[in-house]
């Protein structure tokens, strides 16, 4: 109940990006706070999707493709994450079960 919204829920896991910008440098890090297991939850989800999943590894793909470094790439990955697993969470996805 204390979550409100996705990027609350984000911020809570520490997979909200923060600016970290510099002159004409426009980039953005990890938020390095919120829950750690959680964030480290995110991490391995993220790690296993990308060294398994077709749809993340093509993504990973296209990202570096276009300068993303690893870490950024891990940063949008999690993101997304928390986004989907939000979305599970508060029900308004909910998981298909066959019978």
């Amino acid at each position: 109940g204390r979550v409100r919204s996705e990027a609350a829920f984000a911020a809570l896991a520490g997979a909200s990006p923060l600016p970290a910008s510099s002159g004409n440098t426009t980039r953005y890090r990890l938020n390095r706070g919120g829950d750690r297991r959680l964030n480290r939850a995110l991490y391995t989800v993220a790690l296993v999707r990308m060294g398994h999943d077709a749809r993340t590894r093509d993504y990973v793909t296209r990202r570096t493709s276009e300068g993303r470094t690893k870490r950024e790439i891990m940063r949008s990955l999690k993101r997304y994450i928390s986004r989907q697993l939000f979305r599970t969470l508060n029900g308004a996805n909910p998981l298909i079960t066959s019978t």
